[in-house]
């Protein structure tokens, strides 16, 4: 495709988990919907779950060479820098030969350089934080946004610009509306019947959890439900072969709005992209938050939904110990199924995606 005609480029840039790609690929879809003609490139490394979602979603995609910097003592942190300088290298000649209008940051460590380089080739800079405590490239890449869109209005506290922030909410996929559920559950080759318990431990997987449900899944299919349970990509060869017929285990959901359609009930983690998926459409959760996170935050997030009865929680230490009790105590009250449903939609913000892709495309086309 010939840049010099197309008037609308824009560059997203993030990765690695779910959390960070998927808010940025609800914008780009939304831009391609309003901008049919506009020019859509994602920047991120070749070995993550970018590599394989953002081409399938018909997007261009190109990688760079980059790793997130260890906080612990890792002999890996050695090569960092060097993996640095050669990614913004390969950033600065994409963005060269690409010429963003605007570029979007999701907070991945991804974005770090190739945000610098969309700016330094004159781009005007968007971040999007769905953290209630912001990532270290979102805070670095500050000087450079002109504007910074927020999940949580607790994380206004750690930029200082306020100027720049506005409280958005975190957007959701256009293609995340719930279907039929029986359907959905037949897709799966589950029971349309039986109540169905739906496990999501992120894109990569979540060891404490499988390690739970492999400990409980007797006694969670002893109950009369069946278990649709993602491993994700790190664990599925250890656990796949505990598949019966009324446990069926994946290793990532390419189609995540039909697990939700499946689910009666829904375990997941408490990062910002699910809590702004589940409260959107409305789906009963049990959040067990990821102790493995900065500043607690998906603990604190949670607790926001729990507090105000739009949602359980299970520490992740007491999950082994407790996880068979609370679904048994709700799977089968649809009185308080229906009142988690109820409450967890006041937290939906529908607008988010609107306000976000507006204020982009409004920017690009103030150039």
């Amino acid at each position: 495709m010939n840049n010099s005609t197309i008037k609308y480029r824009y560059l997203f840039a993030g990765g690695g988990t779910g959390g960070h790609l998927y808010p940025a690929i609800a914008v780009a879809q939304r831009i391609r919907e309003l901008q049919p003609n506009s020019d859509i490139l994602f920047i991120g490394t070749k070995n993550k779950i970018e590599s394989r979602v953002v081409p399938n979603l018909g997007f261009r995609f190109k990688s760079i060479i980059i790793s997130g910097f260890n906080r612990q003592l890792n002999m890996k942190n050695i090569l960092f820098p060097f993996k640095l300088v050669i990614g913004m290298i390969q950033s600065l000649l994409i963005n060269i030969k690409f010429k963003p209008l605007v570029a979007i940051g999701t907070g991945a460590y991804v974005s770090g350089p190739a945000i610098w380089g969309a700016t330094f080739m004159g781009a005007k800079a968007v971040l999007l934080e769905q953290n209630s405590y912001p990532g270290l490239t979102n805070r670095l890449l500050e000087k450079r946004a002109r504007k910074i869109f927020l999940s949580f209005e607790e994380s206004k506290k750690y930029f200082r610009n306020a100027s720049k922030l506005e409280v958005s909410g975190n957007p959701i996929r256009v293609d995340i509306t719930l279907s039929n559920k029986e359907e959905a559950k037949r897709s799966f080759g589950l029971d349309a019947i039986k109540k169905t318990l739906v496990i999501i431990g992120g894109s990569l997987g979540a060891k404490s959890i499988n390690e739970a449900l492999k400990n409980n899944v007797e006694n969670l299919t002893a109950l009369g439900i069946e278990v649709l349970w993602q491993t994700g990509e790190l664990y599925y060869n250890t656990y796949s072969s505990i598949e019966n017929e009324n446990i069926k285990i994946v290793k990532y959901f390419d189609d995540i709005a039909k697990a939700y359609s499946a689910a009666d009930l829904l375990i997941a983690r408490a990062g910002a992209t699910t809590i702004a998926e589940v409260a959107q459409i409305s789906i009963p959760v049990i959040f067990v938050p990821s102790p493995n996170v900065a500043a607690n935050h998906q603990y604190k997030n949670a607790k926001v939904l729990v507090d105000a009865e739009a949602a359980e929680l299970i520490e992740d230490r007491e999950l082994n110990e407790k996880l068979v009790d609370v679904v048994k105590d709700i799977i089968f009250d649809n009185t308080k199924l229906d009142k988690l449903k109820l409450s967890i939609k006041k937290f939906a913000k529908p607008d988010a995606i609107k306000t976000i892709s507006n204020e982009i495309i409004k920017m690009a086309s103030t150039i």
